[in-house]
């Protein structure tokens, strides 16, 4: 380690990003981008605003976005927080809400930004284990806490809670701020968005990069009460006061108002994650329920890592993580429908190999 490296540097665990491939040739199911591309109106919202004016610095509150989505979601703007994507907006919430004097609350298996974000901010933490199902149990999540944070649905499981089992929770922990984080929600689950009225612990979060084709936009935002949305405004104004440009303020507004596009992304994947769920359970696989925009399978006579790089040298990339329970699930992002059967051939012969040797 470098002797120059602070405290903070040395004790961390960066999060792994998802490998990204430029080359047209290969089929990237690995980092849950949508195949179906953004919004025209977003498109042509971000080219109207490469102008001139891109000299001068963008609206430091984003209320154009902040609008946009407080119209989406029903709420007041004020309630609205808009981040450099979700995953900024939700380190900026570890960092306003999370308390240092008990542990956060969160599911062993799940997104595994959240450690990071412990430790760059020096929290503890308590994982809960997930059920036999892959589900999360927030009967678990009782006891003294510094805070709980859980995705719906879940990754990279998937599976989703009802909002009655975490109107339940925000009962329990009315001291405790509870992060749901909605990245996938579009794809089948119901925004825990209304609940924000009436429980004042509670932040959602979600982003652009998934359901509105904008990852390369990096937008994300968040909606809470506005005691809580002030308490993420000082930590962004004392990190970046200039989070969002210009064109992701435009483009993130145009595509939120274009609720057409979005109804027809999430046809197109449901469809075509259906049709997916249905011709890994023909090879053989388990696949989980799920309610986002890939699913999580697994073989029985199959070892994930050799189905991977089998995948991998027909120039297929999904995602795996290698750590205890799910070492052998593959993580699939749902794409085209050429895309999802090109995927099936590829495994129905390392699979038919594997039968062979």
């Amino acid at each position: 380690m470098n002797s120059l490296w602070s405290p903070t540097a040395l004790r961390l665990e960066p999060y792994t990003p998802g490998e990204q491939c430029n080359d047209p040739s290969w089929i990237k199911l690995n980092t849950n981008e949508t195949p179906f591309g953004p919004s025209a109106h977003a498109l042509a919202a971000i080219q109207a605003e490469a102008t001139n004016a891109l000299r001068l610095y963008p609206d430091p509150e984003a209320r154009a976005l902040r609008e946009a989505v407080a119209r989406f979601h029903h709420v007041d703007p004020d309630m609205v927080f808009a981040g450099n994507g979700s995953d900024e907006v939700l380190a900026h919430a570890f960092a306003a809400l999370f308390r240092q004097d008990a542990p956060i609350l969160l599911p062993d298996i799940s997104y595994n930004f959240y450690r990071s974000y412990c430790g760059l901010l020096d929290l503890k933490r308590t994982e809960l284990p997930l059920t036999a199902n892959f589900a999360i149990d927030l009967t678990q999540y009782d006891g003294p806490n510094g805070g709980i944070v859980f995705p719906n649905p879940n990754a990279p499981t998937g599976c989703l809670l009802g909002l009655e089992h975490i109107e339940e929770l925000l009962e329990r922990h009315r001291s405790s701020v509870v992060i749901v984080d909605e990245a996938y929600v579009d794809f089948g689950g119901a925004s825990a968005a209304p609940l924000v009225a009436r429980h004042p612990n509670l932040l959602v979060v979600q982003t652009l990069s998934k359901s509105r084709g904008l990852a390369g936009l990096r937008v994300g935002f968040a909606i809470g009460q506005r005691s809580l949305v002030v308490a993420l405004e000082r930590v962004k104004n004392s990190f970046n006061s200039y989070p969002l440009s210009r064109l992701a303020i435009a483009g993130g507004a145009a595509a939120m108002d274009d609720t057409r596009h979005l109804d027809e992304i999430r046809a197109l994947t449901i469809a075509n994650r259906d049709r997916l769920s249905r011709g890994l359970a023909d090879l053989g696989f388990e696949v989980l329920p799920s309610h986002a925009n890939f699913v999580f399978a697994r073989h029985a006579h199959a070892r994930g890592s050799a189905l991977q790089q089998a995948l991998r040298q027909q120039r297929i990339l999904v995602r795996r993580f290698a750590q205890p329970r799910i070492e052998d699930h593959l993580r699939i992002t749902v794409g085209t429908l050429q895309q999802g059967d090109a995927l099936l051939a590829a495994l129905a012969g390392a699979l038919a190999l594997e039968v062979s040797q």
